[in-house]
């Protein structure tokens, strides 16, 4: 195990609260940092990396993080990257010169960082991955994350009650279709997104075999189907050449698409309420599902535009990037609950997986607003307030 280079700084206090504090046994969303060795100690210092502060989600879980280090006396340099590879690598180039203690790191491209993971290392400096796995390197020492095949799971099953396929407790309705599909997948230099579609694909593929999911552009694959950078603009452009190549002409209704994402939710919609369909659900919009509870496209769901997200309550995960690395500086190892999943190419980074919720419209409320996640002011003018 590698620790941060100041841990001759807190090595005395670590030994008395090594007793008191949980060997990562706190658990997501616990809060607990009692007895923590890092507790006001202004000498550590964490580096975290994020990739972008396009979307709203990343600058969530940024300050979150940093929020959360802070608490417990950490000094923090937050940077973001705005999707560009070469600005994140000089970014965490930076933080390993100026001496970090931990690193917590959202990748741009996953396979892009192993000069920076071996300077680490060298560095003594543990590595966190944050939601976004790092790969094909050894010095990655933990990864945070949501279970993402279950993601994928929720979303096609959530696009399968979209459609009337099943009913609200997951059951099927005895509806046979055939429903006419599109399928979009991330980025594929996201280790995420294969996730993603793999989760999805378990739930549909045996629909697609029967006759049940009819996918009329025939893409399936995704190579096919990926987005580069999670692009709302590389969206919408895909599904406008959709729509032109496969549902003129009257030869097929689109009825669901499968969108992995809530910022390319947004582009989709605009593509398809752009040909004229919609401009609701009521109204004859396709079923659209999403990730991640953007305010703005809650406040679609809300508005019977889009049909559902996946809900992944980033606060609980920048809980779990804090806590593991509170744990590194206090000389411990983290808790993983899952250690087979997650083979970076190179080995099985131990990782804490947190759980997802599906929100629709009738969920919305329970799910996002009665946790403090969003105010109703906020569900109703699509973003939040300042």
């Amino acid at each position: 195990m590698r620790l941060g280079k100041k841990m001759g700084v807190v090595a005395a206090g670590a030994a008395l609260a090594l007793t008191l504090t949980a060997c990562g046994g706190e658990g997501a969303g616990s809060g607990s940092t009692d007895g923590a060795a890092g507790d006001g100690d202004d000498n550590v210092m964490v580096g975290v990396a994020m990739p972008t502060q396009t979307y709203e989600r990343w600058i969530q879980d940024g300050n979150n993080v940093k929020e959360g280090l802070e608490e417990l006396g950490y000094q923090v340099d937050l940077q973001f990257a705005n999707d560009d590879i070469p600005t994140q690598t000089q970014q965490i180039d930076s933080m390993i010169t100026e001496g970090v203690d931990v690193l917590i790191v959202a990748s741009i491209d996953g396979t892009a960082l192993t000069s920076q993971l071996e300077a680490a290392a060298a560095a003594n400096i543990p590595v966190i991955a944050y939601d976004r796995l790092i790969r094909d390197s050894e010095n990655v020492d933990f990864y945070t994350t949501f279970d993402n095949f279950a993601v994928g799971v929720a979303q096609a099953n959530a696009l399968l009650r979209g459609l009337g396929y099943l009913d609200e407790s997951g059951e099927p309705t005895g509806e046979e279709g055939p429903y006419n599909v599109e399928l979009f997948a991330g980025s594929p230099d996201d280790n995420n997104s294969h996730f993603f579609f793999d989760g999805a694909m378990s739930i549909l593929q045996p629909l697609i075999d029967d006759g049940t999911v009819v996918i009329p552009s025939g893409q399936t694959s995704f190579d096919q189907v990926a987005t580069l950078r999670w692009e709302l603009e590389t969206a919408q452009s895909r599904m406008e050449d959709l729509l032109t190549s496969t549902y003129t002409g009257g030869d097929a209704e689109l009825h669901g698409v499968l969108a992995p994402a809530d910022v390319l939710s947004r582009g989709v919609i605009n593509a398809l309420q752009g040909a004229g369909m919609g401009p609701t659900l009521e109204d004859g919009l396709p079923v659209v599902t999403g990730q991640d509870a953007e305010v703005a496209n809650i406040k679609l769901i809300n508005d019977g535009v889009q049909s559902s997200t996946i809900f992944k309550d980033t606060r609980l995960l920048a809980e779990q990037a804090v806590t593991a690395a509170e744990s590194f500086v206090n000389g411990e190892e983290p808790e993983a609950n899952d250690t087979d999943t997650y083979d970076n190419g190179v080995k099985v980074v131990p990782s804490y997986l947190l759980e997802v919720e599906t929100v629709f419209a009738d969920n919305i409320q329970p799910v996002l607003i009665d946790s403090g996640y969003f105010t109703q002011e906020e569900v109703e003018a699509g973003q939040v307030a300042d």
